[in-house]
């Protein structure tokens, strides 16, 4: 295993917990503001947006946008 990989792994849960998180406080803030909002589809919506930026970013990564960021 090389020092990128340790690193990472080293702090999975960390950036897990933090794409948790923003999901959490999207689907909170979605309830505030649409109290009779279906939470299901929400979800999914939410889902589908960041599932979309991930996407984005892996093609600016397979780009090479990040080789040396």
């Amino acid at each position: 295993m090389d020092a990128i990989q340790k690193e990472l792994i080293s702090r999975k849960t960390e950036i897990q917990l933090a794409v948790e998180l923003l999901f959490k406080a999207n689907m909170k803030i979605t309830d505030w503001d649409v109290p009779e909002a279906d939470d299901k589809e929400g979800a999914k919506i939410l889902l589908d947006m960041i599932q979309e930026k991930v996407d984005a970013i892996r093609a600016d990564v397979n780009a090479g946008r990040y080789d040396y960021y």
